[in-house]
């Protein structure tokens, strides 16, 4: 078995899907900010990313209005920048859902 492809297959399957799981996350109607989004993904499905990969991501998930962020004073400590879905995210979120579900059952039929 070729464990380098394998490897390099995941690792583009996990970089393409990374969106659709983070705005799945964030469909679930509570915003969060990075720290908290980066665990909220490692609890709900193994995936480990740095910051400097989730950063990156919100910035281009905000430039396509998925989502918005928002400062949020803290009683102690600096402001976090809280993540939302857009209403605009939302509806992209059912459309990727219909997508992978059907990827997922022509897979499955194979």
């Amino acid at each position: 078995m070729d464990k380098d492809f394998v490897l390099k297959w995941s690792s583009q399957l996990k970089k393409g899907t990374l969106s659709f799981i983070i705005l799945k996350i964030l469909d679930q109607g509570t915003d969060f900010y990075g720290y908290d989004l980066i665990n909220e993904l490692k609890n709900k499905t193994s995936i480990q990313i740095a910051e400097g990969t989730l950063y990156p991501l919100m910035n281009r998930l905000k430039s396509e209005n998925l989502v918005v962020s928002n400062w949020v004073e803290q009683s102690s400590g600096i402001p976090r920048k809280y993540y939302s879905i857009t209403s605009e995210g939302k509806k992209v979120v059912v459309e990727m859902s219909v997508y992978w579900s059907n990827l997922n059952q022509i897979i499955h039929s194979i």
